[in-house]
């Protein structure tokens, strides 16, 4: 390792390095006890980090031959992680507490998926791929099943296990098949070998690959883990499930497709067409029969994710920028929609089923009324934020000559309104009941209150992510 490797990699060393202090820190003091100090001491430090990587670093910068790649791409999609991870603890915290499941671990489990998920968006090799991604499921695994006296908590880690097993081996098959075909695990040199005559095992190896991702991001078909262990898990982890993975598979998604097939686009964005096609229906279609507000966020989920396959689809770099736009934006909904599902309690303890929004305005008209300007902008209504988020993978869709996949992302929209708004509705019109009774923690509204001011006001000038994402999108696409 040289100097200049060291330092490209050194946001990665420093997260890698507190984890492993955080561990021995937490063993010798009391273990438990030290959680609460653990968790704010690694949102500080990740928001740090973010800071660091988004203001002082510019250029691309290649390390240990190609394996590591650190451009504006990767950067964009490393800040959103890391301040999506920190939101996701902070938020998490009181409630974790509350309920004697603030685990030392926790905090630590995360540090060291977010570490996977920063290597996953940089990698520039199927091994180095492979490295962050299992890095990343691992810590996923631990803290799905956190809650050890829940059966569906431990249920929804070992489904998450066994079915994160199987996607596995699907992209290490198709690493494999690529491997043999083109002789390097090199994105660089994969790209050099893509001619005109492309083997038939080099495409099959694509189509494994990209499916065995689809599994990260719950891309339908490959989305039957999502709601069992949404629901299963402890809520603060189902927040962090649906907000910085996703952002980290997505991004990884983008960075193969582009940087090791960008000779053959038109043969990967049919595949993320049918995926995105698929995504959408299914997560628009199942959510409208949930009653539970976790497995109607998880088809949501699935849903979001067909939509931002849709910018990566076009397979140009305006489809790029609108799928990073699209991460940003949603991250922030659905850290402000979690914010609120943490506060759904009634007498102490946690409620998750819909029908106890009934007539919420008027008991919490402030949170009634900010969850309303989530629900509709996840719904993709204007003047919020979401719709601006849908309107860019649309042009994004229609300038790359899929006319098609946009009319079927707006049909899909439409029908994903309806489970949407069904929330809005119990909260100012249901039927009168007793309802929760929760209080919300400080940071909880904060978080609920500034992620709904967001979605209103940040349709003047998208806060400036535009041109941020536009620098990152040039930066893959070359």
């Amino acid at each position: 390792m040289t100097a200049a490797d060291f330092s490209t990699v050194l946001p990665e060393v420093i997260l890698a390095i507190y984890a492993m202090l955080a561990l021995l820190f937490g063993v010798y003091t009391g273990k438990d006890k030290a959680a609460p100090m653990l968790v704010w001491a690694t949102a500080g430090l990740m928001l740090a980090l973010a800071i660091w990587i988004g203001l002082s670093r510019d250029g691309d910068h290649i390390a240990f031959g190609g394996m590591f790649t650190d451009d504006a791409f990767a950067r964009y999609a490393k800040v959103t992680i890391l301040v999506s991870a920190a939101a996701v603890l902070a938020l998490g915290q009181d409630y974790m507490s509350r309920r004697d499941l603030l685990r030392f671990e926790f905090p630590i489990l995360v540090s060291l998926s977010v570490v996977g998920m920063m290597l996953m968006v940089s990698a520039g090799d199927l091994i180095a791929l492979y490295m962050g991604l299992e890095l990343q499921s691992l810590g996923l695994y631990v803290v799905a099943s956190l809650r050890r006296d829940s059966v569906k908590s431990t249920e929804a880690g070992l489904k998450y296990f066994i079915l994160g097993s199987l996607s596995s081996g699907l992209l290490l098959y198709g690493m494999s098949l690529v491997y043999g075909f083109t002789g390097t695990t090199l994105f660089a040199g994969i790209l050099s070998t893509l001619n005109a005559d492309i083997p038939l095992g080099l495409l099959f190896g694509l189509v494994f690959m990209l499916s065995g991702l689809a599994f990260k991001v719950s891309a339908a078909p490959f989305h039957m883990w999502t709601p069992d262990v949404y629901e299963g898990s402890p809520t603060p982890v189902t927040a962090f499930f649906s907000t910085a993975p996703k952002v980290a598979a997505m991004a990884l998604i983008a960075r193969v497709v582009f940087d090791a097939f960008g000779g053959i686009t038109a043969d990967w964005s049919q595949v993320l067409a049918a995926l995105a096609v698929a995504s959408m229906f299914l997560g628009s279609v199942a959510a409208i029969g949930q009653r539970d507000i976790k497995r109607l966020m998880a088809y949501s989920s699935i849903a979001h994710m067909g939509y931002a396959m849709v910018g990566l689809a076009a397979g140009t770099v305006v489809g790029v920028q609108a799928m990073l736009i699209y991460m940003a934006i949603y991250v922030t909904m659905n850290i402000g929609a979690f914010a609120f599902i943490l506060s759904m309690e009634k007498e102490g303890r946690p409620v998750t089923t819909i029908d106890s929004l009934n007539m919420y305005v008027t008991r919490e008209p402030m949170r009634a009324w900010a969850m309303l300007f989530l629900m509709f902008s996840l719904a993709g209504v204007p003047p919020f934020l979401g719709f601006a988020a849908k309107l860019s993978v649309l042009r994004a869709a229609v300038d790359g000559g899929m006319v098609w996949l946009a009319l079927l992302a707006v049909i899909a929209s439409v029908i994903g309104a309806y489970y949407y708004i069904r929330i809005v509705y119990l909260m100012f019109f249901g039927k009168e009941n007793e309802g929760l009774d929760g209080k919300m923690g400080s940071v909880q509204w904060l978080m609920l209150m500034g992620s709904a001011a967001i979605m209103l006001l940040g349709m003047i000038n998208l806060f400036g992510i535009e041109g941020l994402a536009a620098t990152a999108a040039e930066s893959l696409v070359r």
